[in-house]
Parts: C-alpha cells; structure tokens; sequence
C-alpha cells in the first residue's frame, strides 16, 4: 500500500485521532481511506445521472480570518449558469453563511461543491440534491 504525507491543523488531527478511538477505526489512515472513499463516491449515484437536479448547498466560513467569502463569490460567478439564488447571513459574532440554490446536472453540481470543498478557510460545506422530476411525478399522483 503506498504511503501518503497529508497536511492538516493540529487541531483537525486531534479530531481525526478522537474518531478513530470513539469508533474502533485502528487508526487514522483507516479513517481517511474511509472518508476518501465516501467522498469519491458521493457524486456516483447512477440514479442522478441525465437528470435536471435542484441542490442547496451550505458554507460556513469565519469572516474576521480569511478572504473565503471573495472566493465564495468568485465561484459563484463562474457558476452563474448553474447558480439559481445566493443568501449571504452573518451568523453568531464572526461567521458567515452562504447558502447557494442550484439548478444543473449532477456533473455541474459535483464541481460546484468540489470548488467549494477546495477553497481554504471554510469551515464546513454541506449539500443535498433532488431531481426536479420528482416533483412532477408526485404531483401526478
């Protein structure tokens, strides 16, 4: 198996090592080739494939130490095509939210949330996805 250097906080780590203990992982590298796997996997769903998605995807960053919510628009500018609504919230005393709403297929989508994933200083990203044609066979019914 080859061997890998990543680079993270100390403060990542100490989470890392903590979940790997809390829940029987033999150690950090089980836990990351674990998250990779999930992360590389996410976007795979053959059911999504060809179809008109709708996603929201959520970003929390701290504003007071990094320049995440230029960048933030940035890709949302280079998305315009693909980005149907944007909020912009200030939450607790120096954190901001973004809040995208999208419209595309699950490749443009996947991009979307990969550049944000990319982007350093965010805190956390979180997203879901829903075929616009669901609504219309539940409508049906």
């Amino acid at each position: 198996m080859t061997v890998v250097s990543v680079s993270m906080p100390d403060s990542l780590l100490d989470r890392l090592d903590e979940f790997a203990d809390e829940h029987g992982y033999t150690g950090r590298s089980e836990v990351v080739r674990e998250a990779s796997r999930n992360l590389l996997g996410e976007f795979e769903d053959k059911k999504l494939e060809g179809r008109d998605l709708m996603s929201v995807v959520t970003v929390v960053f701290d504003h007071e130490t990094s320049s995440a919510e230029e960048r933030m628009m940035g890709i949302r500018h280079d998305h315009e095509h693909l980005v149907v609504s944007n909020v912009h919230n200030h939450v607790g005393d120096h954190y901001c939210m973004e809040l995208f709403i999208l419209e595309g297929t699950l490749e443009e989508i996947s991009t979307f949330v990969g550049k944000v994933r990319a982007t350093s200083d965010i805190l956390s990203v979180d997203y879901s996805v829903v075929p616009l044609d669901d609504f219309g066979a539940s409508l049906a019914e």
